[in-house]
């Protein structure tokens, strides 16, 4: 069995952790200790509205990596703001997206500690009846970067496209944070949210991501 004691996660809002009381928003991160060994520790370290560019660039890595020791897990997911027009943000899939994943990879390897990619979690985008591809071609890049750089690749985007799809378009909404107007005083005009997970889709998407370390053998 691994011995792995740490997982550290650099990653974007889905991933982020939330304050329960401020907000309905889970993101995977927070709920993936919920199934792990108690031996694992799990540092969070996402944060909302960042990309590969912009956590790198206000230094988020580099703190980071001051965490990370041999044996430890760097777990990386971003995409969701790196298609965003916004300069501080945004990269290409072909280009500046696959080089910062190299270096989230190159530092890790630094620290004696195995990097993880995470493709995104699929938005929650209906139209005709059918799930709606998203993220362009940002998955396909990290799965490419994954194979080539010889780094473990967990497929969320895949897994939550399927999982949404077999739902359904309403029973999906389960899964992000759709409220009516009312329905959870923190929220209380409601919200029609197809990008970030409520508690329901962070635990599936958690146990997800759990089951495939435990698969790999990384943990």
């Amino acid at each position: 069995m691994n011995a792995v004691k740490k997982i550290v996660i650099c990653g974007d809002s889905t991933a982020a952790s939330y304050n329960p009381e401020e907000s309905l928003l889970v993101g995977w991160g927070q709920l993936l200790d919920c199934f792990l060994p108690e031996r694992v520790k799990v540092l969070n370290r996402a944060m909302a509205g960042r990309s590969t560019k912009s956590f790198l660039a206000e230094g988020r890595l580099s703190a980071a990596e001051t965490e990370l020791c041999p044996g430890d897990l760097l777990l990386v997911q971003f995409a969701h703001n790196d298609w965003n027009e916004k300069p501080e943000r945004h990269t290409e899939p072909w280009g500046d997206y696959r080089e910062n994943l190299k270096i989230y990879i190159e530092t890790a390897r630094r620290h004696g500690a195995v990097p993880v990619l995470l493709t995104p979690i699929c938005m929650r985008v209906w139209e005709a009846g059918k799930l709606r591809p998203t993220h362009g071609e940002y998955p396909e890049a990290m799965r490419e970067t994954a194979e080539e750089e010889g780094v473990p690749l967990i497929d969320l985007y895949a897994e939550s496209f399927r999982i949404v799809s077999e739902m359904g378009e309403e029973k999906s909404k389960d899964l992000y944070t759709h409220l009516k107007p009312g329905e959870d005083p923190r929220l209380p005009d409601g919200a029609e949210d197809d990008a970030h997970t409520r508690f329901a889709g962070a635990e599936r998407f958690a146990r997800f991501t759990a089951e495939q370390l435990k698969t790999a053998g990384l943990v």
